[in-house]
This record gives C-alpha cells, structure tokens and sequence, in this order.
C-alpha cells in the first residue's frame, strides 16, 4: 500500500454526486445515491464479502464473518450529502505536507484561512479540499472511505482475529430519513457505531431532542386603498410574533448543551402566512418550556389583533436524546474508552448539537454512539479532510474489532 493508497475509496466516492432531496417523497430521495450504492457493492464484492446486498431503500447491508464467541459490532455511515450545498462535480484535490497559507481553488474561489483558522491547525499534515464551487463530500463519505478499509484490511489479513461485523451504509440522513428503515433484528448488533463526526479524539452518546413548529397564520387582505382599519397583515403579524420568542435562544448565539429555537422558512402574503420552526434541547423538560414559549407568543397575539382569522401551532417531534439508552447500556461506550486507553489517545464525550442517525438506532434496539472522521467544515465550500486523522480512524476501527 502507497503512502496515499487509504484515500483511493474517499476520492473516488467524493465525485459521486449524491445530495439528498427533502421536497422528494421516494425512497431514497434521490436516485443518484443509488449509483453511489452500486460502487459501494462492487468494492465490497471485488473484495471478497460475500455476504453484502442493496435493499429496497438503497442501503447496503453487508456481514464479516468473525469469532462467534464474542458479540457482533456494528458499523454505518451514509452516502448522501447535505442540501445546503452543491456536491455536484466534485473535484477533490490532495495537498500534502499543508503550508497553512489560504488555499486559492481551481474554480478562483479562496479558504482563506483567517475566516477559518482551523486551517492552521494542520500545517504539515495531508489535506484534502474540493478544488471545484461545492462541498467536499467528507460528510459520510469519509466515514464510508474508513470502514471500506477496514473491511480492506480484515479481508487481506485473514489471520487478525476479530469481532463478527455488520456494516449498513444509508441513504437520506442528511434530511433526516436514514434511520427510517434501519431493522435492529437484520442489523443484528450488539452495539454499533454511526462514523459520522469530525474529531477523532472525541465521542458522541447525547443529541438533542428535536421537534418542530408550524405557525399557520390566516391574516385578512383587502385593497391597501381601502385597508384602514380593516386588513390584518399575516405577514406583520408573523413579524411580531417571531420577536415574541426569546432572542438569545437561537443557534447563532448557543453553543454546549444551550437548547434554540431555529426559524428556517417564512413565506406567505397579507392573507396567510407560515413560519416553520425546529426546536432543540438536549434537555427533554427544556425542550417543552421552548414549546410552551410558542403558545404563550400566541396568546399575546390574539389579544393584540382580536379580529385576526387563525393562528394555528402544530408541533411535531422527530428524535429523541439517546443518552438515556447509555444509561442503561454502555457496552459500546466501555469499548471504545478501552480501545483509546490501549493505543494512548485522549478521548472525550461531547454532546451533538444535532441529531444523528445512531439516536434512532440506538432507540430500536442497538445503542450506537457517533465517532469522527478527521473532516471539518462540513455542508459547504470550505470543508476538508485531514488525512492522518482519516487514517487514524482505521487504526481505532480495527482496535474495535479486534478479538
């Protein structure tokens, strides 16, 4: 193996372009990850996993024999990228031995990396960026790229004793959907791990809870010639009503365990109007003291504007804090302190400012904390991958395993 050769499956999976579709109703949400899924197949058949398949939902499910005395582990990253950005025409460009200067892309765009100082966190290491005006693509297919060489190495190494290892690669996390098919009994693992992060020194067993808003707003129009004291501006009144919510209870202003409220659509006319929120806590009590904020804003709403038609809230949650599946079980988290002890690293816990797809995992039946994948920047034009740190995750992910 060439120095550079634990990159080939990453930079070849990065130029699949498979950005996820919210508005689509199929299944996965885009076709184009299909396509991902079939070079996943064939890299895993060519090298010799007999046991792997794509379902119905586009995921591949794929099984590594090993020491039936110990219990099986699992492993998942997902294959699409997010909507926030472009990850069509990828053109991932290796910058070995980074001189920590702001990097000038092919395509005229600049990293400068005052904006992003992380940047020179890395000065002598082996970075990868996207040369083209996309995202990277690290968010998962660097995880992807990780567990293909273990699999690598395992299927070479035919004497490293291991753990039995069940592998699924998912499509639609990005929109919130890659768990949706997830079946514990076909996964069948004791524990697993989602390799979805950035960090390699850090783990991940708390998310947020999650639900979202809808704000119906049902204004009254008239001609604004004759609309004294008569029209009702849905839109104003969506105004007023979002500035009725605490302002410091907003992503641009929390970090750590601080809960938000996110606005992410408003659109509308004088007549009607909808605001669409998401709300966050890793606190389920806080989480619905952020809910009963919104009923208190509608409240002083309609007593503000009496003759106004409707204000509709509807609340729906989406995910749970998987913390309290560790709390009861925490195998997976016991292994990976033990690994990370064996090979001297530092580790630590911090909480997702998200959700994950291991939440949902872990809440049907197999608990799945989240690792990195020594790439940063994620869902746009800046994102990059740390090749030592990608390399680093393989030795983790054989430590894991190993029997």
């Amino acid at each position: 193996m060439t120095n550079d050769d634990s990159l080939k499956y990453f930079l070849k999976y990065v130029k699949f372009d498979t950005q996820s579709d919210d508005d689509s109703l199929t299944v996965p949400s885009s076709k184009k990850q299909i396509k991902l899924a079939k070079e996943i197949l064939q890299d895993l058949s060519n090298l010799g996993v007999k046991s792997c398949k794509i379902d119905e939902f586009g995921q591949i499910w794929a099984f590594i024999e090993g020491d039936s005395n110990l219990p099986t582990i699992g492993f998942n990253a997902h294959m699409d990228t997010a909507t926030d950005y472009s990850g069509c025409g990828v053109i991932p460009r290796l910058i070995h031995n980074y001189n920590g200067e702001s990097i000038l892309k092919k395509c005229g765009s600049l990293i400068d990396v005052n904006d992003f100082p992380i940047f020179k966190k890395y000065v002598g290491k082996d970075i990868v960026v996207s040369d083209s005006d996309t995202l990277l693509g690290a968010d998962d297919k660097a995880g992807i790229s990780i567990i293909m060489n273990l699999v690598e190495f395992l299927i070479s190494n035919p004497n490293f004793k291991h753990h039995p290892i069940s592998l699924l690669f998912t499509c639609d996390e990005e929109i919130g959907r890659g768990a949706d098919h997830f079946d514990s009994q076909k996964f069948n693992s004791n524990y697993a791990y989602t390799i979805d992060g950035d960090s390699p020194y850090i783990a991940s067993y708390e998310n947020f809870n999650a639900a979202h808003i809808d704000v119906d707003i049902q204004g009254i129009s008239i001609h604004p010639g004759e609309a004294k004291d008569k029209m009702i501006n849905a839109i104003k009144i969506a105004m007023d009503f979002d500035a009725l919510l605490n302002p410091q209870q907003v992503p641009e202003k929390t970090q750590g365990y601080e809960g938000f409220h996110h606005l992410t659509q408003m659109c509308g006319t004088t007549s009607h109007t909808k605001l669409s929120y998401i709300i966050r806590d890793h606190d389920k009590q806080k989480l619905e003291e952020k809910i009963k904020e919104f009923y208190n804003a509608k409240a002083i709403i309609q007593q503000k504007y009496p003759k106004l038609n409707e204000l509709v809230i509807e609340v729906g949650y989406d995910y749970k804090n998987m913390k309290e599946i560790f709390e009861k079980d925490d195998s997976a988290l016991l292994k990976i302190k033990n690994v990370f002890n064996k090979l001297n690293l530092k580790l630590d816990f911090v909480p997702i400012r998200g959700g994950t797809d291991g939440a949902t995992f872990s809440f049907k039946g197999c608990p799945t904390p989240n690792l990195g994948t020594g790439s940063y920047n994620h869902h746009g034009p800046f994102e990059f991958l740390v090749k030592q740190e990608h390399d680093l995750m393989i030795e983790i992910l054989k430590e894991i395993v190993k029997a």
